[in-house]
């Protein structure tokens, strides 16, 4: 079974706490929106304490169109995965030319050639290093960017991957649209970008890795599209986002988790730890009650939230740093999980090793 063996990750370079966004969005929106009060309790709501953003706050009034949105992306985009992967490479004391494939995922922003090809650019990658790039998983990449990984090097235990989320949700504001959606979604969503490294298990670096990956769960929600996703328009991203979201994690995850541990071959019925996506605080607490989880079981993921705000795919991947930092015994049992768009869920499960 592949191996986890680090994360690292870096953040927009512009830090704004909530109140400083709310103001700049009132500044546009309160002469047209029929209650401003309901935007600032919108974004107090959210347990937001600040984001990270592309780029600095008074150059969002100038962009305009899908192509000024788009072409901020992959400025900010670019450098912000290079940092990442050069970190989680210096971790581990490897170079860009022994790692064999990178899977890619964003869906702020598009960019041909991808996102893992710029990046090729930047750090001296092998020219046949297998590149997948993703784009419309959402939240849910995370999760099922590991996963994808774990299926290339289950089949590849000798090599080492990476995975690269770059997340720039501030760049699919859309201005006009005085939807509760997209008010809460201004609110909600920051800037983000993670980098993990995972070896098969005949690489060298497998022997100091901390985590074992198995049993990756892929679970589709028939016709739930117009639960979460973008409708895209000339503007860029127009947000899709159904108060239904809490609804459907509540009904249909606990069915997943249990499909997950009765297929692992493990004695428990639950993991020891999870490392779940902060969706937003309605979500988190609709997946506390499903799972009858004690009240410190998803602390990881509340804090990120406040900390950062919900960074699409690569928030799990934040929240996977912070455990990694301080995991429990060897042999404990953790899983992963997030859900996106379609609307869908995307699980594993992990183990401690040392």
């Amino acid at each position: 079974m592949p191996y986890i063996h680090s994360v690292e990750c870096s953040l927009a370079p512009h830090y704004y706490d909530q109140d400083e966004l709310t103001n700049a969005l009132l500044a546009d929106w309160k002469e047209r929106y029929f209650n401003p009060q309901r935007i600032i309790d919108f974004q107090r709501n959210v347990l937001v304490g600040g984001r990270h953003l592309a780029i600095p706050l008074e150059e969002y009034e100038a962009l305009s169109g899908f192509g000024a949105f788009n072409t901020a992306w992959v400025k900010a985009a670019v450098p912000m995965a290079t940092q990442a992967v050069s970190k989680v490479l210096d971790a581990a004391k490897i170079d860009a030319g022994e790692i064999d494939a990178i899977v890619s995922t964003t869906v702020t922003g598009l960019a041909v050639p991808s996102l893992d090809a710029r990046l090729m650019n930047q750090l001296p990658f092998r020219r046949d290093t297998r590149r997948m790039p993703l784009f419309g998983l959402g939240c849910l990449a995370g999760v099922a960017g590991i996963n994808r990984v774990g299926d290339y090097l289950e089949g590849h235990p000798e090599q080492a991957a990476l995975l690269v989320s770059v997340e720039l949700c501030s760049l699919t504001l859309q201005k006009q649209d005085l939807s509760v959606a997209n008010i809460v979604a201004s609110g909600l969503f920051g800037d983000g970008c993670a980098a993990v490294l995972m070896v098969g298990d005949e690489h060298p670096l497998a022997k100091t890795a901390p985590l074992r990956w198995s049993n990756p769960r892929s679970a589709f929600f028939q016709n739930t599209e117009r639960v979460m996703g973008w409708d895209v328009v000339d503007s860029g991203f127009k947000v899709v986002l159904s108060p239904d979201v809490p609804k459907i994690v509540a009904e249909e995850l606990p069915a997943e988790v249990d499909a997950l541990m009765a297929n692992s071959g493990l004695e428990q019925d639950r993991p020891d730890f999870l490392v779940a996506h902060p969706g937003g605080p309605k979500v988190m607490k609709a997946m506390e009650t499903a799972l009858e989880l004690d009240s410190d079981a998803l602390a990881l993921s509340w804090d990120s939230l406040a900390r950062y705000g919900n960074m699409s795919s690569s928030s799990v991947l934040f929240v996977l740093r912070e455990r990694m930092q301080n995991l429990p015994p060897a042999g404990s049992v953790g899983m992963m999980a997030a859900m996106g768009p379609a609307f869908c869920a995307e699980l594993n499960l992990l183990e401690t090793v040392h």
